[in-house]
């Protein structure tokens, strides 16, 4: 018998009373949480990944799922994740708090950006050394070409938490996906967890390159426009299928299942 690699391994029964589909995305974003633990792209108690979630009913406001405030990444399951409306307001009961400062930089693309289901937001080293650089992200590495044309940046203006940024935030996102927030990190954006991710790891991929390509002898080899034009047309891991396969695969190298949430 073989596996289909695509699929997920098999999951707990939703809540008595809970959509499957939010229960889906709760156990998806639960086990995305544990991965950025696994590769060290966490910050204390801070930062946040978000994931839209199919409205209630006709008629009803979208929802959102983020992590309790004052847990640890390793700490969120999928029953502890707060369900909140835009404004950050908690849709159901929780014995945690939502960091609605923290939220400030997600709701805007959220709200602006039908096609931004998830938003991931980290402050990696090197995705924050390069977010410090004037220069930012150089279009001459294998990863940083694959995103030519598709990465924006936006400048620093203090810690994010005034909603009077929101509307200048959205304007230096436009319509890429991957955003370099000036002397202060990484954002990527996707229709689904395994677009997102695969998103942010090429981001971040990118930027380690380019740090370690700096620190060598010698200068860098430009790669020319012509070049660089027709890139994102053939990456492969940029399609949707193998987003799916590649979040999966790095589950199972993370030793984190959906049935651990049982």
């Amino acid at each position: 018998m073989t596996m289909d690699a695509a699929s997920a391994p098999p999951a707990p029964p939703a809540p008595a009373g809970m959509p499957a589909a939010e229960w889906t995305a709760r156990l998806d974003l639960a086990c995305c949480y544990r991965l950025f633990d696994h590769l060290g792209w966490t910050e204390l108690i801070f930062n946040h990944i978000t994931l839209r979630v199919d409205e209630a009913g006709e008629g009803s406001e979208a929802r959102y799922l983020i992590n309790p405030f004052g847990l640890h990444y390793a700490e969120v399951t999928p029953l502890n994740l707060i369900c909140t409306d835009i404004g950050g307001n908690s849709q159901s009961e929780s014995a945690y708090t939502v960091n609605k400062a923290g939220f400030v930089i997600h709701s805007a693309v959220h709200a602006a950006r039908p096609d931004a289901h998830c938003i991931m937001h980290v402050h990696t080293t090197a995705g924050c050394a390069v977010a410090s650089k004037e220069e930012g992200l150089r279009h001459d590495n294998f990863y940083s070409a694959m995103m030519y044309g598709d990465v924006a940046y936006h400048d620093y203006e203090g810690v994010t938490t005034n909603l009077d940024e929101q509307p200048r935030l959205v304007r230096s996102l436009g319509q890429a996906n991957h955003l370099i927030l000036r002397n202060h990190g990484l954002l990527a954006a996707g229709p689904d967890i395994p677009t997102a991710f695969n998103r942010l790891w090429t981001l971040q991929r990118a930027c380690e390159i380019q740090l370690a390509s700096d620190a060598g002898r010698g200068p860098n080899r430009a790669i020319p426009a012509e070049i660089l034009e027709t890139v994102p047309a053939t990456r492969v891991a940029g399609r949707g299928p193998v987003n799916r396969l590649v979040f999966e695969a790095m589950l199972r190298r993370a030793g984190i299942s959906r049935a651990m949430f049982g």
